[in-house]
């Protein structure tokens, strides 16, 4: 797609190692202001993507070249397309895929929060509405072979993984059909099938994970011989995690193996209750790559279309041996942290601003004005959403509980070695081990 350039934020690549940082205070109090004020303005873009060039020679000389502009690269990839098609970045079939995954994640969460407040989940929940783009985008580029680890708010990324709607629900529901048979819960999706390497409930542990996971496809792609390796790996996390030290060990880790890992930042603006601005003192994440030898970019995570073309570059660069890739998505969640925050912190017209600038609504629009699907069309495909959310539900609901025996299994290597009573049975076997938390 030779035009598919066009879509990035980001319109250069420089080669620098002394990117400057901007530490005016008085400049990031008027940002938010501003942003508000330009639709077009976002808060992170700085216009230019800075990519330090890798360590090349044995004694770790730098090396940096010229500007080279998005398009130049682009050009120079001489991809076969037809002319008529040339700027388009996606053909019918790849839209109308995008477009039925980001609805899925939306009538998914939708409807958890619909069942959270008739009682049937417990716990914290935390929804992904608003963040379609960035899971789409990425994910759904995917082999079943690669692995994405994700974090507290996962329920999206298990689906457009491959993970069956209805053991996600039943796994919200803590039921035996759950993707961990209900012992893992909203904040823990695990699919060993999908490769979906579980949600982490503490912010930033889950990047350690996914830099071992990338770790193992190296290792059987140069150690073990399998040349049909390039497994890559995927890990999510959000604008809060960038400030803890898993985060910066990791990519100095990935950047000196040339782990194949792409480490997504999910900047939604928010860390619960506190501003992205007011906890860091450098608000652009993605410079943080350059530092560590990796490539930083920094893209619209409310436009599908620019978040697939990064990734589609991201993940060939790890597939071909060529080492990690820090991407910022700035997005923004349309609910509160969780379903249990009354969201009251935010100022709505930041909150207003963000859904004018709704991620499937944008798809939507592009598709009809490139004349790629029909209202019907989608339609269509809403429908069919509705009824197989409607379906995980009474999937769900109908769904047995685990077994109280189960309580032990997947926490110990030998679950015998604890909770063993004087009779030498299992003491969660009791009726009355639960007995005074029944009614919780």
């Amino acid at each position: 797609m030779a035009a598919s350039a066009s879509s990035f934020s980001v319109t250069k690549i420089l080669h620098s190692l002394n990117s400057t940082r901007s530490t005016d205070n008085k400049k990031k109090k008027t940002l938010l202001g501003n942003q508000l004020k330009d639709s077009s303005f976002f808060l992170g873009s700085a216009k230019k993507l800075y990519v330090k060039k890798p360590f090349s020679s044995q004694n770790s000389q730098r090396q940096s070249k010229g500007v080279l502009a998005v398009s130049e690269v682009v050009k120079d990839k001489k991809l076969n397309i037809d002319s008529s098609l040339s700027n388009l970045l996606i053909t019918k079939d790849e839209g109308l895929e995008l477009y039925e995954d980001m609805v899925l994640g939306r009538a998914f969460e939708d409807m958890c929060a619909q069942m959270y407040y008739r009682g049937k989940m417990f716990g914290f929940v935390h929804l992904y509405n608003g963040q379609e783009a960035v899971s789409t985008g990425f994910i759904r580029l995917l082999k079943k072979e690669d692995s994405v680890v994700s974090t507290y708010r996962d329920h999206v990324h298990a689906l457009s993984k491959g993970v069956p709607a209805r053991q996600v629900m039943s796994e919200l529901f803590g039921k035996n059909t759950g993707c961990c048979r209900g012992q893992g819960g909203s904040m823990h999706m695990f699919s060993k099938e999908h490769n979906v390497l579980g949600g982490f409930a503490f912010i930033g542990e889950g990047i350690p994970v996914a830099t071992g996971a990338a770790f193992t496809s190296k290792y059987r792609r140069e150690v073990m011989k399998e040349a049909d390796c390039d497994h890559v790996t995927m890990a999510f996390f959000g604008d809060g995690t960038c400030n803890n030290g898993q985060f910066f060990e990791c990519l100095n880790m990935a950047a000196l193996w040339k782990l194949p890992i792409i480490f997504v930042v999910e900047n939604n603006l928010w860390a619960i209750g506190m501003s992205h601005l007011r906890s860091t003192s450098d608000p652009e994440i993605w410079k943080k790559g350059p530092a560590f030898g990796m490539p930083g970019v920094h893209v619209d995570g409310m436009d599908v279309l620019k978040v697939r073309e990064v990734a589609k570059e991201a993940v060939a660069r790890a597939r071909r041996g060529d080492g990690p890739t820090l991407v910022e998505c700035e997005t923004y969640r349309f609910r509160g942290h969780s379903l249990a925050d009354p969201d009251e912190l935010r100022d709505p017209a930041e909150k207003n601003h963000y859904a004018a600038r709704d991620p499937i609504s944008a798809l939507k629009k592009y598709m009809f004005e490139n004349n790629l699907t029909s209202e019907a069309e989608l339609k269509a495909i809403d429908k069919k959403i509705d009824e197989l959310v409607e379906e995980a539900v009474e999937f769900a609901d109908e769904s047995p509980h685990p077994v109280r025996s189960q309580l032990l299994e997947n926490v110990f290597a030998d679950p015998k070695g604890f909770g063993i009573g004087p009779d030498g049975r299992y003491r969660c076997e009791d009726p009355k081990f639960t007995e005074g938390t029944a009614h919780v």
